[in-house]
């Protein structure tokens, strides 16, 4: 399995597969707009416009479990985010990330790296294939983390290129 076997529900309502992302990388991030870890949210953007272009997405979920530090409906958070971060890459409707009613995604990533989520703001990596290959803390920022990103990405496209000059 890979994440491309799961849908989430996107903001909007509507269920989104996750095979539309094949072929990028992506981070996935369990977010609250109310914790400690929240201007995050920022760096959180700029790697987001930085690396865009190159195949790169980032998902949010947003989750209320820890402390209740993500109160509010779907599309107060979206209108938090956009309007105090200026976000525009991809929101999701507010999950659970452990639990009985978790989100069959989450039961997935944990699975793949490292068991339950302790709190806000922990980060999945997933490569262009699908794999999950790497897991960070809340505390990991996203400055820290874009060294991975960018190695993520140059896989990508050394893959890619492979690919082109050995297809028939």
């Amino acid at each position: 399995m890979t994440i491309y076997d799961y849908s989430v529900k996107a903001m909007n309502g509507e269920m989104k597969a996750l095979r539309d992302y094949t072929g990028k990388v992506l981070l996935i991030v369990n977010t609250a707009t109310k914790c400690a870890y929240t201007p995050q949210y920022e760096g959180l953007q700029d790697l987001y416009e930085k690396y865009r272009d190159d195949g790169f997405e980032i998902l949010d979920f947003p989750c209320d479990q820890f402390a209740h530090q993500s109160p509010g409906s779907d599309d107060e958070i979206h209108a938090f985010c956009r309007i105090k971060y200026g976000i525009t890459f991809s929101q999701f409707s507010k999950i659970n990330v452990n639990g009985r009613k978790e989100e069959p995604l989450y039961k997935y990533l944990k699975s793949e790296k490292k068991g339950a989520i302790k709190w806000n703001f922990t980060k999945f990596l997933v490569d262009s294939e699908g794999k999950v290959i790497n897991r960070f803390a809340p505390a990991d920022t996203p400055e820290k983390i874009e060294y991975f990103v960018k190695e993520a990405l140059e896989a990508k496209a050394l893959h890619e290129k492979i690919n082109k000059n050995y297809s028939y």
